[in-house]
């Protein structure tokens, strides 16, 4: 299957879902008994955990690397009831710690934007899906046959995802987020598909009123 028939199938897959949860009398019967005010922005710091798909060991920790996660959440406000929990999210990964024997100057570093979608109908738990996109660029050792100064390259990625967030105090909130990614056509005709975990905190602005 060609990489624009997968983000097309995921995009079918995304949209049903949402209008499923927007249009099912059951969920909507949770109603909020405190209404929502102030700026409807949130902004998250975590550490990730990502398998690099770059290795020789699939099964084990050698491909793996950590990183460090940074996230800010826009809730479109003034929504339609089946559109509520719409937003856009801004993220940015640095992958650049504990690098593997074999590519020991491994990066991955992302810059990406994209829609997220929040079910809000619970106070303290609130499950998420995303679809994001930006840029990529990977740091990487000589490969065979290739220029020596060819360790560096920037793609075009693509990242479906989603997690859930509880609420730990207050405006404070825990994140547990799963990504994969997609890096169409580097190094010729491969896609590179680095995915993984973050798990990090955020602060929600915007306040709750009790009735």
């Amino acid at each position: 299957m060609h990489l624009d028939s997968i983000h097309k199938q995921i995009l079918k897959v995304m949209l049903v879902a949402l209008f499923i949860v927007g249009a099912s009398p059951m969920l909507s019967q949770v109603a909020p008994s405190a209404r929502e005010s102030g700026v409807p922005l949130a902004v998250g710091v975590g550490l990730s955990d990502f398998d690099l798909d770059w290795g020789k060991n699939p099964n084990g920790n050698e491909r793996r690397m950590e990183g460090i996660s940074a996230w800010i959440d826009f809730t479109v406000p003034y929504t339609p009831k089946v559109l509520r929990g719409l937003g856009i999210e801004l993220e940015g990964h640095d992958i650049d710690f504990s690098a593997p024997a074999a590519a020991p100057t491994m990066r991955q570093d992302t810059a990406l934007a994209g829609g997220i979608y929040t079910w809000r109908h619970y106070h303290n738990f609130h499950p998420y899906v995303k679809y994001l996109a930006g840029i990529g660029s990977i740091d990487f050792q000589v490969l065979p046959n290739a220029p020596v100064w060819y360790r560096h390259d920037t793609r075009t990625v693509y990242a479906p995802g989603g997690g859930l967030e509880y609420r730990a105090f207050r405006s404070l909130w825990v994140r547990g987020d799963y990504e994969y990614q997609f890096w169409p056509k580097i190094f010729g005709p491969k896609t590179l598909d680095p995915n993984g975990y973050t798990f990090g905190v955020a602060y929600d602005f915007r306040r709750l009123n009790h009735r």
